[in-house]
């Protein structure tokens, strides 16, 4: 679906801690995407090594949401599942505790060159950063928001409630 489009820098997902992203999958659906900082022990050496990994923003027990809006909870290198406390490895995505283990995280190619992150998964095209609700209002993808009727009244009642 794309070649490569930039996200974000690696900088920028280590200093918040974690990066979200909506993109659309090969069949037009939306999907939410954590980037994470990958601090691998080899990352020191190897300049080359990304620093960044991206997963879908989906727990593997029970389908909830890893990042809820307000950054990715890690601690340790490890992404913790805020339901249930299972705790994925940042680099490789592997649970090895908790509801989820022995599960991994579905993983999003992304590349780093000169410092920005940019995603190069085929199966995915970039719809918007944040969560799938930060775009809600622009549904079908046009860059138009579907409530463009700023000057009507969302409703024709007088009645509150």
């Amino acid at each position: 679906m794309t070649d490569r489009t930039h996200l974000t820098t690696v900088e920028e997902v280590r200093e918040s801690g974690s990066w979200l992203f909506t993109a659309r999958d090969q069949y037009g659906e939306q999907e939410e995407i954590i980037l994470v900082p990958c601090e691998d022990a080899d990352d020191a050496e190897d300049s080359d090594s990304p620093g960044v990994e991206a997963w879908v923003n989906r727990c593997t027990h029970e389908a909830q949401k890893l990042d809820r809006g307000f950054g990715t909870a890690m601690r340790d290198g490890q992404i913790i599942c805020p339901k249930h406390g299972s705790m994925f490895d940042s680099c490789s995505g592997y649970c090895d505790n908790g509801e989820a283990a022995d599960t991994t995280l579905v993983s999003v190619d992304v590349g780093v060159e000169a410092g920005a992150v940019y995603l190069t998964d085929e199966g995915y095209e970039f719809d918007h950063e944040g969560s799938v609700e930060d775009g809600s209002d622009d549904a079908d993808g046009d860059g138009e928001s579907e409530d463009d009727d700023d000057d009507v009244p969302s409703s024709t009642s007088h009645i509150g409630f």
